[in-house]
């Protein structure tokens, strides 16, 4: 019952004041909310970083051809790679799951009095299986399809709804650039790529297709695509298929020893961790700094209380008199101290959860994910800075002779 009346009697004491109590209390707010949300954006990133991966496929390499080097000076030409570089990285790799080339153009794709510019891509079915890409409505490309370069289309979902509306867009015939082609299939949504770039917003033809209607034959490269997207299964070492890959392309290519490559190898997967990790490096680094405001909060605290004990000298010096025990006085002020704390430390929290909501919301940054134990961690931190900062105010306090009290003007 006494620690009731002792909290009564600190929340009393608070409300006389209650400007000074809330700006005191403005460091902890600060400092909750900041570690919070910091956390909370961190572990944002991280979902949406895996979220990317998984839209990739997995663990993807994507291999294209880089600048020819002549005499220590780079040439403005681009080595191409094609086709048959991904049958021999398929077939000669163990460990991957398909190596899917890939041409790119973009352009107007028409149906009826409709239009929409959009990204137009040749491939073969080995693409879907790289980036495990479901068809939601009608099917994938036959092998006569690919072999034969037939003009038929798998749209995204972007694209549809652009088109067709709630339509059902298979076995319509919608005019690509200057041709026609035949829809024979819908995609399953993906959503955004790593970059931010809309990938429902594209349409795939058989890849001998785009080459021929579209991008034109390299008469010296008659096979060369854009780059190669390989697949990896899960569990492989990444760093060993990268190795081979490179020495077959080298092979392939037939570069000496010393010569450089004419190829890239860039693996997506962990370029994306790694700006994850750079990302949660730099939030950590965040979130310490906004702990360095809890304590600066305590020792605000520590003085407010101190200049409370001044205040209220004779007052505790009454209190003495009419019965209270040092202990008593020390709990007071103990209390009063872990109630500010407290306080600070839940506004702390709802202020952090309606910051991350909008965000959130309103698609700021990467989204912020807010873990229940941080949350507890924060406001059991904030409670022990009101322990420690407050301890000695309220020592002093408990320790004042109730006549010296009493006379104190």
């Amino acid at each position: 019952m006494k620690s009731v009346i002792l909290l009564k009697t600190a929340m009393t004491a608070l409300r006389v004041n209650m400007l000074r109590s809330f700006l005191t209390m403005l460091g902890i707010i600060i400092g909750v909310s900041a570690v919070i949300i910091m956390v909370a954006m961190g572990a944002g990133a991280q979902q949406q970083v895996d979220k990317q991966i998984k839209s990739l496929g997995g663990n993807v390499f994507f291999v294209t051809g880089s600048f020819r080097s002549s005499g220590g000076a780079r040439s403005a030409s681009v080595v191409r790679i094609n086709e048959d570089d991904a049958n021999l990285i398929e077939k000669q790799i163990p460990g991957v799951k398909a190596a899917a080339p890939y041409l790119s153009s973009n352009g107007q794709v028409i149906y009826g009095n409709l239009n929409w510019s959009t990204g137009i891509n040749g491939i073969d079915n080995r693409y879907f299986k790289v980036r495990d890409w479901q068809i939601s409505s009608g099917r994938e490309f036959t092998a006569q399809e690919v072999k034969s370069g037939a003009k038929v289309a798998i749209i995204g979902e972007r694209v549809r709804k652009e088109l067709f509306g709630i339509s059902d867009p298979v076995g319509q015939t919608i005019r690509v650039q200057n041709f026609n082609v035949s829809v024979i299939g819908v995609l399953v949504e993906k959503g955004q790529d790593a970059r931010g770039e809309d990938q429902d917003d594209v349409i795939f033809l058989p890849i001998k297709t785009v080459r021929t209607k579209i991008t034109g034959i390299d008469s010296t490269n008659p096979k060369s695509v854009r780059f190669i997207q390989v697949g990896v299964y899960d569990g492989e070492d990444m760093d060993y298929i990268e190795q081979q890959m490179a020495e077959i392309l080298r092979q392939r290519m037939r570069i000496p020893a010393n010569g450089d490559d004419l190829f890239r190898i860039r693996n997506v997967s962990e370029m994306i961790a790694t700006r994850a990790e750079t990302m949660q490096v730099f939030n950590t680094l965040l979130a310490w700094v906004a702990s360095v405001s809890l304590v600066v909060g305590g020792i605000g605290i520590m003085n407010i209380m101190l200049v409370s004990v001044t205040e209220r000298t004779r007052e505790i010096g009454l209190r003495m008199a009419v019965g209270a025990k040092p202990a008593d006085i020390l709990r007071q002020f103990l209390i009063e101290s872990i109630v500010l704390c407290g306080l600070g430390g839940a506004i702390g929290v709802l202020i952090a959860y309606g910051f991350v909501y909008l965000g959130n919301h309103y698609g700021i940054g990467a989204g912020g994910v807010i873990n229940p134990d941080v949350v507890m961690i924060s406001l059991g931190f904030s409670a022990l800075i009101g322990i420690f900062f407050g301890y000695y105010p309220a020592l002093k306090a408990s320790r004042l002779e109730p006549i010296d009290a009493l006379r104190y003007e």
